[in-house]
């Protein structure tokens, strides 16, 4: 081959490209950004409106419907979704993978600005979903002996240092403390002086001002000069000091006269701790293209400085989870997998080359394919991360195959007595088209990786990409370096290795049991055959689900009270979960969140909500899993309030997947009475089964409202409109901000309010007084009824239909796919009406999506296997009988899977295609030996004995090599091993019985397939009556045939011989009638 020979030829010309590459290598890896996982950006954007003071109802009827009938006829929308509850509106759009959202953002906004909305409410905003609105830090800050409020500022200045690091979006804080000041009305007070609640707010409005006014001109000094008038209320006692009123007797009412003005805190219904006492949350959200290794490092590094200043010094910052921190643990933890890997393979070429310079030589494939594939990385724009990397660590041993198979022949033939250099040349040429057939056929079944849509496709394309970048990198090595460096350091062998190793033991065992295999080849393709259907249905039995369960070392506890529960009997319940955690050594810190407030769905808190978010303990110093710890402790955290839904669940950082053991069903119906009841008899049918553990609906409970009806005769008479009773009582409910004002080196707001105890009753609100427009007062009892009715508090839909969300826990014991089957059939065979649908949804539905995919790939892969095959063997026929080792790894997946009690996923499919261009190689060696040894004119059985007795060793080594070099990331050691150890468990498993079953099985197709042996086992009956086979006809015809050569070779040399006498004769003739001339 030029490409080798040159490299012999130029040694130092090939080791000039072998640093530059390796200079490339090392300087992209330097550049190249740390991640998770590859850039998912899923297409999905949102629309949030505020529709204030508006009902569920009322929000999904005039808000939500019209917005999703402009947005439903947008192309390339698969999936348009809703939610409506108390004041707001927000809309879910989902589009295919194969489209980004700033493809749509124009449509959507064009479709928005056709949309009639209410008056009241407000413009619809545009969201686009991004992976990095997730936060990347997430801390908690405490300070002993202090309420947040006296730490707060400091928090404030320390968060706005912190802001300016370069990566940092932006830092929000939970959990904070809002003073301002409160004007409480002395009701009877107020009465007595005829006041209402909007007077005092309009006084202090009144005498709180700065009103710019007119510019003067001054002609003389030809100047201008800006007027303002300004009345300033500089603090609380000035705002007592306030004058509300003269008195007859000639004195003066004060607002300290009829109100309690102090500085307090916002009345909230939520709260935040760590470890049961009071913290402030910060959560840091980076920029979407920012390192979060590097950004989150510098980030822990200023905070620490920051923290060593007296300024900060009483604070004390827990953090919680930190995305960079886990990166670099699960990075490492990759990383020590791929040198272990390199380290096995290395220990097993020296296991069988015994010696060290051959090894080394091999050696030198690794980290020069590896850091080569840095560079390539780099120039294609794609990260590290646990797919990239756990590329290259399945592939770790795969990248000496090349090498192992270019060596050993090179050492067959110096063992030949070839001078090293002719021995590099001829070596390297016999095997190159194999090794190039072999590199072609794996890198040709990650092709259709790439073109694989949706999730899968943005997975594991990036892993595809790796794979073949470092395979192409080692085939190049293989070609250049290798024969390079063995021409000029390897030594002929001092016995001929061919016979030395064709007279061992279990060489001679190979062959016995290779020729036995051939002679009774139907039988054992019969047992192939059984093994394979039972490989086949093990592997379905194992079931399947969406991602591996990963072990990352947090949870969060979701606490749902009955609607209505009030903030206190919440926050008992935290409190009761809290002292439990702190049992539980495997629980490093907890962070609770009392009064769930989430600012696009809802207006207010809700204060029968809260969740616990607990960060475990390194897995080195700790015995069980998240899941193991949250099956351990579930039970016994659930039972604390049986009044309350308490749920306990693995956090994700990935967030691919969804809780374990869980499934969503959709069920949905354009009818929300027939919603309910459907709903209801579906959850009955599916808690009476035995294998579902609970149902949870989305369809929250109805809960309680009371509405004032307004008599609008009634209060058309007494001067009031209907708006103004309802801002009176929205006023009495909630305070009026009346201004705002300068205290405590901040500003705060004034609020004008009520006593909390003054509205807590119904009868309150009936003797409730509004004034009208002459100044006379009037009780809502005059003009309004008080009426108790239900609501549902959160109306979700789905293709504009409302629809109910059913989470289905499942025993642990079933698999996503089985759980999902199992599930149908129930629903399907339950009772309610036809007009009633459902659906799957979360992780089962990807899962639906996917596999349609994977297997599409598999299909593909296996086509273009064979395409370049055939290119390569200019053959239809070998290349067909290469192929067949790609069903003789089934049985070696499901052992894999059983041993492993794994189920099959989207990883170990990933981890199937890479397997079906590896198991090939092995087969590629066998059929193109035998092809060479054919071409020699050696009869295909002798033919089909040799190639397994010259190719078991490089078969066996690279077997081997790759299969161990694969076993630390099959293991799933540190955090983040689980998630791509499926994809080494199966390779492994099918690696192992398909090499098995190349050197003995695939000898059987080539003899099935050539013309020659095709149909040597077929029986014949001679005339006298003897039974005798193709082969022994084939035989006797080969021994006549050799018998009639040596006939004609025993005539053709008496014939040579009496030519020669003749030829003598003539000579001795001429000689003596020379000499008597003479």
């Amino acid at each position: 081959m030029k490409l080798s020979d040159f490299s012999i030829r130029r040694p130092k010309f090939t080791i000039v490209v072998m640093i530059i590459l390796m200079l490339l290598g090392i300087v992209s890896l330097t550049r190249l950004p740390l991640q998770l996982m590859p850039n998912i950006q899923p297409p999905i954007a949102a629309v949030a409106t505020t529709y204030q003071g508006a009902g569920p109802e009322e929000v999904m009827e005039d808000v939500t419907k019209p917005i999703e009938s402009e947005l439903s006829s947008i192309n390339g929308l698969s999936n348009i979704s809703s939610q409506s509850q108390e004041s707001s509106s927000v809309v879910i759009l989902e589009f295919g993978y194969d489209m980004t959202i700033d493809e749509v953002e124009s449509d959507i906004t064009r479709a928005l600005e056709s949309v009639q909305l209410p008056e009241q409410a407000g413009d619809p905003a545009f969201l686009e979903f991004d992976i990095s609105m997730m936060p990347s830090i997430q801390m908690a800050v405490t300070s002993s002996g202090e309420n947040v409020a006296d730490y707060q500022g400091q928090v404030d200045g320390l968060v706005t240092e912190l802001e300016n690091i370069e990566g940092v979006a932006s830092i929000s804080q939970n959990g904070t403390v809002v003073e301002e000041i409160q004007v409480n009305l002395d009701v009877d007070a107020l009465s007595e002086v005829n006041m209402s609640q909007s007077d005092v707010a309009g006084l202090i409005e009144a005498n709180n001002i700065s009103i710019p006014n007119a510019t003067i001109v001054d002609t003389e000094s030809r100047t201008s000069i800006s007027t303002r008038t300004v009345s300033n209320i500089d603090g609380v006692e000035t705002l007592r000091e306030l004058v509300i009123a003269d008195l007859p007797d000639g004195g003066t009412l004060t607002l300290d006269d009829i109100a309690d003005v102090s500085i307090e805190e916002q009345d909230s219904n939520s709260i935040t701790r760590l470890n049961q006492d009071n913290a402030l949350s910060i959560d840091v959200m980076l920029a979407s293209d920012a390192n979060a290794s590097n950004v989150n490092s510098e980030f822990n590094e200023v905070l620490d400085e920051k923290l060593d200043e007296d300024e900060f010094s009483n604070l004390t910052v827990e953090t919680l989870y930190d995305e960079g921190e886990y990166i670099d643990l699960a990075i490492n933890s990759v990383y020590t997998s791929l040198i272990s890997g390199a380290v096995l393979a290395m220990i097993i070429l020296f296991a069988f080359l015994r010696n060290l310079k051959a090894p080394l030589i091999i050696g030198l494939a690794i980290p020069f394919s590896v850091i080569t594939t840095f560079a390539l990385l780099f120039f294609t724009n794609i990260s590290i991360n646990l797919m990239t990397l756990g590329g290259l660590a399945l592939g770790i041993g795969m990248l000496v195959d090349n090498s192992v198979v270019v060596i050993e022949n090179i050492y067959r033939h110096l063992s030949m007595g070839k001078d090293p250099k002719k021995a590099a040349s001829d070596g390297t040429k016999e095997v190159a088209s194999a090794i190039i057939a072999s590199t072609l056929t794996t890198a040709a079944v990650f092709a259709p990786v790439v073109f694989v849509s949706g999730l899968v496709g943005q997975l594991f394309t990036p892993l595809a990409i790796t794979v073949v970048f470092s395979l192409f990198a080692s085939l190049f090595i293989a070609l250049t370096v290798v024969p390079m460096i063995s021409s000029r350091i390897l030594n002929a062998p001092k016995e001929n290795i061919e016979k030395a190793r064709s007279e061992r033991p279990y060489m001679k065992l190979l062959t016995k049991f290779t020729r036995w295999t051939l002679q009774h080849r139907f039988l054992v393709m019969i047992i192939t055959v059984l093994l394979v259907a039972a490989g086949i249905l093990g592997i379905v039995n194992q079931g399947m689900t969406l991602m591996p369960e990963s072990d990352e070392g947090a949870l969060t506890i979701e606490i749902e009270k009955e609607q209505g529960t009030i903030y206190e009997d919440t926050f008992e319940t935290v409190q009761s979960i809290e002292n439990q955690l702190e049992d539980y050594s495997e629980v490093e810190m907890y962070l609770s969140n009392v009064g769930s407030l989430q600012p696009m769905m809802s207006m207010s808190e809700e204060t029968n909500k809260a969740s616990i978010t607990a960060t475990l303990v390194s897995q080195a110093d700790r015995n069980v899993t998240t899941n193991e710890f949250i099956s351990n402790i579930e039970d016994e955290i659930e039972g604390l309030d049986e009044s309350a839904d308490i749920n306990v669940i693995p956090m994700s950082q990935s967030g691919i997947s969804s809780e374990p053991n869980t499934l969503m069903l959709r069920v949905s119906d354009d009818n929300a009475e027939r919603l309910a009841e459907s709903e209801a008899i579906i959850i009955d049918e599916l808690e009476a089964d035995g294998s579902i553990d609970g149902v949870a609906s989305s369809r929250e409970d109805m809960v309680e409202e009371m509405q004032i009806r307004v008599d609008r005769d009634a209060a058309r008479e007494n001067g009031l409109q209907p708006a103004q009773i309802g801002q009176a009582l929205y006023e009495a409910s909630n305070g009026v901000e009346a201004s705002t004002v300068e205290a405590n080196n901040d500003y705060l707001s004034i609020n004008v309010k009520y006593p909390d105890t003054y509205l807590d009753s119904v009868s309150n609100f009936e003797t409730l007084e509004i004034p009208n427009a002459e100044g006379e007062y009037v009780q809502i009892s005059e003009v309004a009824e008080l009426e108790e009715t239900e609501m549902l508090p959160l109306i979700t839909r789905n293709d504009q239909e409302e629809t109910s969300e059913l989470t289905v826990t499942y025993s642990s014991d079933m698999s996503l796919n089985e759980a999902g089957t199992y599930v149908e059939d129930i629903v399907a065979g339950a009772d309610f009406s036809e007009d009633t649908h459902y659906s799957v949804g979360g992780d089962l539905e990807m899962l639906g999506d996917a596999i349609p995919q994977m297997l599409l790939a598999i299909v593909l892969g296996v086509v273009f296997i064979y395409l370049v095959m055939v290119a390569q063997f200019e053959s239809f026929r070998h290349p067909f009988i290469v192929i067949m080792a790609m069903p003789l790894s089934i049985v070696g997946v499901m052992a894999a899977l059983v041993l492993t009690d794994s189920p099959l996923s989207v990883v170990s499919f990933v981890g199937i295609i890479m397997l079906l261009g590896i198991v090939v190689n092995n087969s590629i060696l066998l059929v193109d030996y035998t092809n060479q040894q054919k071409e020699k004119g050696i009869p295909t059985i002798e033919a089909l004995e040799i190639s397994v007795q010259h190719r078991f060793r490089p078969i066996i080594i690279t077997a081997l090599t790759t299969a161990l070099g694969m076993l630390p990331l099959a293991m799933g050691i540190g955090e983040g091993g689980e998630m791509v150890a499926p994809m080494g468990t199966v390779v492994i498993g099918g690696l192992v019985s398909s090499t098995f079953f190349t050197l003995f099985v695939i000898p059987i197709f080539y003899s099935y397939i050539d013309k020659e042996t095709r149909n040597m086992h077929k029986k014949y009956m001679t005339p006298e009556g003897e039974i005798i086979t193709q082969k022994d006809i084939d035989a006797k015809q080969r021994q006549e045939e050799q018998a009639e050569q040596i006939s004609i070779d025993e005539v053709n040399e008496e014939e040579q011989e009496r030519n020669y006498i003749d030829e003598m004769q003539n000579l001795i003739d001429k000689l003596k009638d020379h000499r008597n001339k003479k």
